[in-house]
């Protein structure tokens, strides 16, 4: 299976699950209505769509540094993370990232995260880092996190710690 087919697959089931959030009221302009956590691990899957579609895994940390982001009256919080991923294709990429977040219902969040990466080739490259996500919860502190950016999309299960 492709990893796009997979990935697919992957929202999928994700939005069989969706049905269950109907029940969620939302708690986007709660301050500080969503889990308390210090650091959030997350392993995952990776594809590199964007140089040599290779695939893999990888690990990304986040460290909780905000419980009230940057918008008065909103549920949003904000972290300082980094990655680490490696490839088929074998390529090695750390990356550091703000991560600013969004808590919709006790269920749904979203997140964006613009950073820099830097990609083993034959030498090593900078590049710039950023992506979009969401997370749906299966409890207060276990979640599916999805990931679409550059250099990287993930599919993984977040631990907030």
């Amino acid at each position: 299976m492709s990893p796009f087919r997979l990935g697919f697959a992957v929202f999928g089931a994700v939005l069989s699950f969706s049905g269950l959030a109907l029940a969620d009221h939302s708690t986007i302009k709660s301050e500080y209505d969503h889990p308390r956590y210090f650091f959030e691990a997350e392993p995952h899957a990776v594809v590199e769509p964007f140089h040599d579609g290779g695939i893999g895994a990888g690990f990304a940390g986040t460290f909780n540094v905000a419980d009230r982001g940057f918008i008065n009256r909103l549920n949003d919080s904000v972290g300082v993370g980094f990655g680490a991923n490696w490839t088929t294709n074998d390529h090695f990429i750390l990356s550091a990232a703000m991560q600013w977040n969004f808590w919709f219902t006790e269920r749904w969040s979203a997140f964006g995260e613009p950073g820099v990466a830097i990609v083993t080739d034959k030498k090593p490259k900078f590049w710039p880092s950023f992506g979009a996500g969401g997370r749906f919860a299966f409890t207060p502190n276990i979640t599916l996190t999805m990931r679409v950016g550059f250099p990287v999309f993930s599919v993984g299960v977040s631990f907030l710690l």
